[in-house]
């Protein structure tokens, strides 16, 4: 028996690959936990961006930025990359923004002259 000059003994071909699936494994988490995150700060940015145009509550935020990708039948990510550029360019695709401002009115709250 081989020992390796750190004083432990080489690993099997069997132990080699389950340590390179289990690192491929673990690297695969890695870059979907990061997705994952940069996910969640978009939608939390777009969120923001409703917040401000609409008026609206986090919640209220939510409630708009989710019915809006419901009846776009577009990603929720997508939508609040969008609404994020949005923001930052003033330019908004159309089916997007009727369905935006048709989700605005139904959670604004009214003004104080009830208009």
């Amino acid at each position: 028996m081989s020992v390796h000059t750190n004083g432990s003994k080489p690993k099997t071909p069997v132990a080699s690959q389950a340590v390179a699936h289990h690192v491929a494994e673990l690297r695969e988490e890695n870059a979907q936990l990061q997705q994952a995150v940069h996910s969640h700060a978009v939608v939390d940015q777009a969120i923001g961006v409703l917040l401000v145009v609409g008026k609206l509550s986090p919640d209220q935020g939510w409630n708009v930025l989710r019915a809006v990708s419901q009846h776009t039948n577009i990603k929720l990510r997508h939508v609040s990359e969008l609404i994020v550029e949005w923001a930052r360019t003033g330019n908004l695709c159309t089916d997007i923004r009727t369905e935006l401002d048709k989700q605005l009115a139904s959670h604004t709250p009214p003004t104080e002259n009830g208009a």
